[in-house]
C-alpha cells in the first residue's frame, strides 16, 4: 500500500497545525454547504449497518439476553412510539448467530398494577427443567420500583414470542426502609450448592451508597432479602448491575450457577452520573453471602471500566452453545434531542462481545464474537510500512466507512518517550490535552478513522508511550474535537491508559467501523474504547482511512489487515423468519 504524498508542509507540526487553523477558517463555509444537503440523506448514513438497532424509534439497555434451545433471544428497552426515552416495553429479537435478527413484537409491556407504569430492565435465567423466566422491574400504580418476573406462554415456541405474567407479582417489593425510586434491574439468578437461588437488585441508600441487595428463594417465587448486600460502595446508585463466574483456566466462560476452587467472580455496575460500567475481580463467600474484591480491583468509580467510551447499561450471558460469555452494552447518541426526533432513531448495541478473565487475573479482556468475521468482504493488507514523523498511509481497497481493521504497530525504539507525570492519573482529560495534533516522542501514532479527504474531520484511535520510573505507559485516546463539523454533538476525546507488555516492542490494535461508531480494542482486548460520531463530510463512500504518526520516533506497520463489512439481515421479518424456522 502506498504512503499518501499529503505532507506539502516539510514538518510535521506545521501541517497539523495548517489543518487545524484552515479547517476553523472553513468551517462556516463547510456549514453552509452541508446545511444545503438533504438532512434525511445524511441521517440514514448515520445508521449503522452491523451494530444491532431496530427499524425505528428509541432504544436503550440490552435487557436479560440469553441462548436457548439454539436461539439467541435480545431483550431490550424500547419506546414502540417514538425516538425519546418513554412508554418502555421489552423489545424482542431473535437470531441464530448475534449477526442477522428477526424483530419480534414486544415481549413485555405495561399490562398490570405492578407494571403500568413502565417495564424495565432485568434479566433472564435459565431454570431447572430448561425453563427460560425473566426478572424485571415494574414500575406499579404508587410510581414504586418492584421487581416482577414474566414466562414464556409456550415453550414449544422456538421464538418464545409470547410471555405471561403470573399474578402472584409483585414478587419482590420495596420494604423496610428501601428507597422505592432506586430500586431496579435484577440480575440473572444463580443456584447455590445449598438448594437457593439468589438474585441481586440495584439500590442507593440515602448518603449515595450503592447497593447490591441479594434475596434468595427455594421456589423462584417467595424471596427473602439477604440481611447484608452483597456488595456496596459510596458511588451512588447501582444500575444494571451483573454478576457471574469467570474461569482461572482459560477462555471458556461459565454458567452463571458455577462454582468451585478454580474461579473467581466479577460484579459490574453502572454508575449514571458517568455513564459507565465499572467492574471488579474478587471472591463470592456463598456461606456469607458476601462478595469480596480482590486488592488489585479499585472498587469506586476510578476503577475498571468494560469500556472507556459510549457504553452503558450492558448485560452478560452465558452462551451454553459455544461455552463463552457474551457481553452487550448500550451505546448512547450524543447527538440532541431534536436530531434524534427528526432521524425517527435513537440508540444501538454494541457488537456481542466474548468476555474471559485475563491470565493475570487482575482484569477482563474482551474481544468480538467469531461470528462477525461472517460479514468480512473485501480484504487488503499491509506489512513492514514504516510511519515516519509526518507520514500518512491510506488504506485503500476497502469500503472505510463499514470496517474491520486488525493492525500490529513495532516500536523499534523507544528512547524518544516523553517522561509521565504521575499526576496525571485521568485518561480522559491528558487525552484532552494531548491529542493528535500535539507531538510527541513516541507517538501518537494509530489510526484516523471516518476521515475527509482533505482532514477537516476525522476521528482518532492512537496511542502515545509514556516513560515512567521502571516502566512504560501506553496512552489510548479516542474520538476527539475534529470528529465532525457538525455543532450540538458531543466530540469528546475518550482516554484510557492500556497495561500493554512492550517487552517485544509491538502494540495491538482492532477497531470496528460502521459509520457512526467506532470501537477499538487494544492490546487483545485489554482496553476498550467506543466513540460515537457524526460526522458531515466523511459519509459512506467520501470516508477515508489512513495509519499515521505525529512523534519523533518513526513506528512501523508490521502487519494490517482490513475488511470491509457487509450487511447482515436485520428487520427483514419474512424472509429471516422462513431461514430460522428451516434451521
Amino acid at each position: 500500500m502506498e504512503i499518501l504524498e499529503m505532507l506539502v508542509p516539510l514538518l510535521l507540526v506545521p501541517l497539523w497545525f495548517s489543518l487545524l487553523v484552515n479547517g476553523v477558517q472553513a468551517s462556516n463555509k463547510v456549514l453552509s454547504e452541508i446545511q444545503a444537503t438533504n438532512k434525511s440523506n445524511a441521517w440514514s448514513l448515520y445508521r449503522t449497518g452491523y451494530h444491532f438497532q431496530p427499524q425505528k424509534n428509541w432504544m436503550n439497555d440490552p435487557n436479560g439476553p440469553m441462548y436457548y434451545n439454539g436461539t439467541y433471544h435480545l431483550f431490550y428497552q424500547y419506546n414502540p412510539e417514538g425516538a425519546v426515552w418513554g412508554n418502555i416495553v421489552w423489545g424482542h429479537s431473535v437470531s441464530k448467530d448475534m449477526i442477522n435478527w428477526l424483530p419480534l413484537n414486544p415481549a413485555i409491556y405495561p399490562s398490570a398494577p405492578f407494571d403500568i407504569n413502565g417495564c424495565w430492565s432485568g434479566s433472564a435465567t435459565i431454570l431447572q427443567g430448561n425453563k427460560p423466566v425473566i426478572f424485571y422491574t415494574g414500575i406499579d400504580t404508587e410510581n414504586r420500583q418492584v421487581q416482577n418476573i414474566a414466562v414464556p406462554k409456550n415453550l414449544s415456541d422456538p421464538f418464545l414470542e409470547e410471555w405471561t405474567k403470573p399474578d402472584y407479582n409483585p414478587l419482590i417489593e420495596p420494604i423496610n426502609g428501601i428507597n422505592a425510586a432506586s430500586f431496579r434491574d435484577p440480575t440473572t439468578a444463580w443456584l447455590g450448592k445449598d438448594g437457593y437461588w439468589r438474585l441481586v437488585v440495584g439500590n442507593e441508600s440515602g448518603n449515595k451508597t450503592g447497593m447490591a441487595l441479594l434475596y434468595k428463594s427455594k421456589d423462584f417465587v417467595k424471596w427473602v432479602k439477604v440481611q447484608y448486600p452483597l456488595h456496596s460502595a459510596q458511588t451512588g446508585m447501582w444500575e444494571c448491575p451483573d454478576f457471574f463466574p469467570v474461569s482461572l483456566t482459560g477462555k471458556e466462560g461459565l454458567d452463571t450457577s458455577a462454582s468451585g476452587d478454580r474461579i473467581k467472580h466479577v460484579l459490574k455496575v453502572s454508575l449514571g452520573e458517568k455513564t459507565a460500567d465499572h467492574y471488579t475481580v474478587g471472591h463470592y463467600l456463598l456461606s456469607k453471602d458476601q462478595y469480596i474484591p480482590d486488592n488489585t480491583s479499585v472498587d469506586d468509580s476510578t476503577g475498571l471500566r468494560y469500556d472507556y467510551g459510549n457504553f452503558y447499561a450492558s448485560k452478560s450471558f452465558f452462551d451454553a452453545s459455544k461455552k463463552r460469555r457474551i457481553l452487550w452494552g448500550w451505546v448512547l447518541e450524543s447527538d440532541t434531542k431534536e436530531d434524534d426526533i427528526a432521524e425517527g432513531w435513537a440508540g444501538i448495541q454494541s457488537v456481542p462481545r466474548t468476555l474471559w478473565l485475563d491470565k493475570n487475573e487482575k482484569q477482563l479482556l474482551q474481544w468480538p464474537v467469531e461470528e462477525l468475521k461472517s460479514l468480512r468482504r473485501e480484504e487488503v493488507a499491509m506489512t513492514n510500512i514504516s510511519l515516519t514523523k509526518g507520514i500518512l498511509s491510506e488504506v485503500k481497497g476497502i469500503t472505510a466507512s463499514q470496517a474491520d481493521v486488525e493492525v500490529t504497530f513495532h516500536l523499534p525504539s523507544l528512547e524518544k518517550a516523553e517522561l509521565f507525570d504521575p499526576t496525571w492519573v485521568d485518561a480522559e482529560a491528558l487525552c484532552g490535552k494531548k491529542d493528535a495534533t500535539v507531538q510527541g516522542g513516541v507517538g501518537p501514532f494509530g489510526l484516523l478513522a471516518l476521515a475527509s479527504k482533505n482532514l477537516m474531520e476525522y476521528t482518532t484511535v492512537v496511542f502515545r508511550v509514556f516513560k515512567a520510573q521502571d516502566k512504560y505507559t501506553v496512552l489510548m485516546c479516542s474520538g476527539g474535537v475534529r470528529s465532525s463539523l457538525k455543532p450540538g454533538v458531543t466530540k469528546r476525546s475518550y482516554g484510557a491508559f492500556v497495561d500493554a507488555d512492550l517487552s517485544d516492542g509491538k502494540l495491538s490494535l482492532r477497531s470496528l467501523i460502521d459509520n457512526s461508531v467506532i470501537e477499538s480494542f487494544a492490546s487483545g482486548g485489554k482496553t476498550c474504547i467506543t466513540s460515537r460520531v457524526y460526522p458531515t463530510l466523511a459519509l459512506g463512500k467520501n470516508a477515508h482511512l489512513y495509519a499515521f504518526n505525529n512523534g519523533t520516533e518513526a513506528v512501523e506497520i508490521a502487519e494490517l489487515k482490513a475488511w470491509s463489512i457487509g450487511r447482515p439481515k436485520m428487520n427483514v421479518k419474512a424472509q429471516t423468519r422462513r431461514k430460522l424456522d428451516r434451521d
